[in-house]
Order: structure tokens, then C-alpha cells, then sequence
């Protein structure tokens, strides 16, 4: 049987702020093609240990690989330009500008030759035929223009989006941040089903969530993360929802595991 190794893994991880340590000597292993959910308690630092793969914080301590190579992120245009894409709960859009627009958002592709290089003429007939596409392939052409301003598009809509935009520039890793947190019940299936639609095209996702049906649902594995640390991995099929809040919180701990010092 062949020993698949993590397309992102992280070692040891150390974070502080001052007196307080964010994350303690955390690990994490994000296998090829999988869904990876990542769930804690709010202050048990599921959120620091997102910024650091993400390049959004730097660690003190530790090690982070990406495709078996040390990376050492100094910002999220680090991390983007390795082929990790985050979905921030807040979008990160600007709503007055076009679909288009936001899809190349600070990456936007200049015009060859002359008009480009020096006169920097952005080649919108281009841009807006890759954001098309990317959206069509992921069924999201319920949104008729491509031109129209995102502050005039439903939630589960601007959704889409950010995770079409991710999926689209996010050749390694995409992370999704709390994606049907703001959102209602049809919108979050639509969501859903986009995560899978990524997941189908060989790109592994990292998704944050409170939300523990949608986790179960969707998620390959669980990474559960308490006090700082990594607790444990478990799978959907062999927890229940119960046992999962309950190692999150310290209720009760997974056979074989010691509670972090």
C-alpha cells in the first residue's frame, strides 16, 4: 500500500501574543483530495493555527511544508503565490465592484504588449471570459452578468464568489472560513455542494466550522483542536456528532488520548 504523504503539514507550530500562547506546539496534516474540517472551542486557537498556514501570522516556532517543501509564509500574498487560497468569513470582496473585478482582485491581468506594459490597460475581455468560465464550471451560472456589482447579489451568491475565485487561483490548498455561517438553509446547501464541486476537481480543502451537521456531512476527516494543540483526527463514520463537542470541550477524551498540559 503506498505511504500518502500530506499535501500541507505543520510541525510544532508556537504562537504568542505577549503573555498569551494562541497555539502550543500545534500539528496539522492535510492528506491529498480530502475535505478537512477543523473545529474548537472559540479561544482554543483553530484560528491562529488557519492564519499561519495561511501566512496571515507568522509562528515563533515550528515548521511548515507544503507538497514535502519547507515554506516560510511572511503574508497571505506568500501563501497565495504557493497556491493556498482562503475564503475569509467576510468574503473580502468590495461589493461595488463587478464579479469580474472581484474575482482578479489585485491580480488583475494587464494587456500584452504596450497597452499593458506601460500604459497598464487591464484586458477585461479576457478577465471576464476566465471568471465566466470558472463560475460555469462550478454551476454557478444562475448569475446572468458578469458586470453586475457584487453588493447587488444574494449572500449564498457573493458565496459562490469567493469560492469560485479561491478554487480558480487555489492550485494547492483552498481554506474556508465559517462559508454558511451568515448564510440560510437553501443558500448553505448550494455552498455545500460547491465544497464537494472543489473537492471533485483534486483540490484538498480546509474547512472551519462550528456548525457540526454540515462538518459531518461534508468532511473526510476532523481535526479536532483544544488548548492550543491538535487533540486528535477522527473520522465522521466512527464519532457522533456528541463525542466530537464533547472532545472539543473537554467533556471527555478520545481512547488512547492525554488531555494537553
Amino acid at each position: 500500500m503506498t505511504d500518502v504523504q500530506p499535501i500541507l503539514k505543520a510541525r510544532g507550530l508556537m504562537k504568542r501574543y505577549g503573555t498569551v500562547v494562541a497555539i502550543n506546539g500545534s500539528d496539522f496534516d492535510l492528506m491529498p483530495g480530502e475535505i478537512l474540517a477543523v473545529i474548537g472551542d472559540n479561544g482554543a486557537g483553530k484560528s491562529t493555527l488557519i492564519k499561519a498556514l495561511s501566512g496571515a501570522v507568522t509562528p515563533d516556532h515550528g515548521t511548515i511544508e507544503l507538497d514535502g517543501k519547507p515554506v516560510n509564509f511572511r503574508s497571505p500574498d506568500d501563501a497565495r503565490h504557493a497556491g493556498i487560497e482562503t475564503v475569509y468569513q467576510n468574503l473580502a470582496m468590495s461589493p461595488a465592484l463587478s464579479i469580474a473585478d472581484n474575482m482578479f482582485l489585485g491580480r488583475e491581468w494587464r494587456k500584452p504588449g504596450i497597452m499593458g506594459q506601460v500604459f497598464r490597460q487591464m484586458d477585461r475581455p479576457r478577465m471576464e471570459a476566465f471568471a465566466r468560465q470558472k463560475l460555469s464550471e462550478l454551476g454557478l451560472m444562475t448569475i446572468q452578468d458578469i458586470n453586475q456589482a457584487v453588493e447587488t447579489l444574494s449572500g449564498g451568491q457573493r458565496q459562490g464568489v469567493a469560492v469560485a475565485r479561491a478554487a480558480a487561483f487555489g492550485s494547492k490548498v483552498v481554506i474556508l472560513d465559517e462559508p454558511t455561517a451568515a448564510l440560510g438553509v437553501k443558500e448553505s446547501r448550494r455552498v455545500l455542494e460547491l465544497i464537494r464541486d472543489v473537492r471533485a476537481r483534486g483540490i484538498p480543502i480546509i474547512l472551519i466550522s462550528h456548525n457540526m451537521p454540515h462538518v459531518f456531512e461534508v468532511a473526510d476527516r476532523i481535526h479536532i483542536h483544544r488548548l492550543g494543540r491538535r487533540l486528535c483526527v477522527i473520522r465522521p463514520q466512527d464519532y457522533s456528532m456528541s463525542d466530537a463537542v464533547a472532545f472539543m470541550t473537554g467533556a471527555k477524551l478520545p481512547e488512547g488520548v492525554t488531555e494537553p498540559v
